[in-house]
């Protein structure tokens, strides 16, 4: 029977939309705790206003702003919905690499095994977070309407996970680095007017600054040329674009991916509230699927840097 339930956490960056497109019934609510000593619960369906807004108050850096998981019993209650309908249910969190996401999932799970003994909880760490994990819980879907077990799910899951890729620059590192969001932010130091760094995600699960590079013409044609040689199946593939504050830039470099790649469909999307306070204003990535990402990325830095040296 394949009619498991698919959820995640606010990290996953998936609208109403595109939860419903791909089947995810819901999502734990994380904090976002506010200067003024004040949490609320991550929206994954914020207004734009409201998204312009408070990316523009993270631009000020006055600090105060965190993120926490929810509790194992909160949790626990998104995941007893769907199993009081008579479904086993495939968790996917964000990456253990970056948040303790993983653990209370893991937690939940096993304290509702016990009154539901019947029916299967599987939790997979995505080992991603904001637009790669809900990459990751797409592949979940597809996999579903294939036909595919719940088990069978998550074993193909453990194996896609290291290749989902994301190529794209911060403005600034600052949020990253603050968060531990990023593996190497002394890569990039400080704000550098007109230097992007540049970064993919390593098989710990965080990000990795590749490389940086100076204005958005350069940047533009690294992310192009960096999906050409990291992808998979590039014209099959449903890409997403994911940016904060940065719309026009975004545009762009769909437009430019359209052009050289012509991927199945671009989905372009923003930052949830979740993931928002780790990544800041002034983010333009592309994410999708390719090769398994190789230790510490380092084949992944040789790339950058021949790519780098030809523009």
């Amino acid at each position: 029977m394949n009619n498991f339930a698919i959820i995640s956490d606010t990290s996953c960056d998936l609208r109403k939309e595109l939860r419903d497109r791909f089947g995810i019934a819901d999502y734990a609510r994380g904090y976002v705790h506010l200067p003024d000593g004040s949490a609320v619960q991550g929206n994954l369906d914020w207004t734009e206003e409201e998204s312009n807004a408070f990316f523009k108050e993270l631009s000020k850096k006055t600090g105060g702003y965190k993120t926490a998981t929810p509790s194992i019993g909160e949790v626990a209650d998104v995941i007893e919905k769907q199993l009081k309908e008579g479904k086993d249910v495939l968790c996917v969190t964000l990456s253990s690499g970056l948040s303790g996401m993983y653990g209370v999932f893991t937690n939940a799970a096993r304290d509702l095994k016990e009154s539901y003994p019947e029916r299967k909880i599987i939790v997979v760490d995505s080992m991603r977070y904001s637009t790669s994990e809900g990459m990751v819980c797409m592949l979940a879907s597809q996999y579903r309407k294939e036909g595919k077990t719940i088990e069978e799910t998550a074993e193909l899951l453990e194996i896609k996970k290291h290749r989902v890729h994301q190529i794209g620059w911060m403005d600034d590192l600052f949020y990253c680095k603050k968060m531990g969001r990023v593996s190497n932010a002394a890569a990039v130091m400080g704000t550098l007017v007109g230097i992007k760094a540049m970064a993919d995600f390593n098989h710990k699960g965080m990000s990795h600054v590749l490389g940086k590079t100076r204005g958005y013409k350069n940047a533009y044609r690294i992310i192009v040329e960096y999906m050409k040689a990291t992808g998979e199946d590039l014209s099959e593939q449903i890409v997403f674009i994911t940016h904060t504050l940065r719309e026009e830039h975004a545009l762009e470099v769909k437009r430019l991916i359209e052009e050289e790649i012509n991927p199945k469909e671009i989905i372009l999307s923003t930052v949830g509230q979740g993931s928002a306070p780790n990544v800041g204003p002034g983010l333009v990535a592309a994410f999708y699927l390719g090769k398994k990402a190789s230790e510490d990325l380092k084949d992944e830095t040789v790339l950058f840097e021949e790519i780098l040296s030809k523009l």
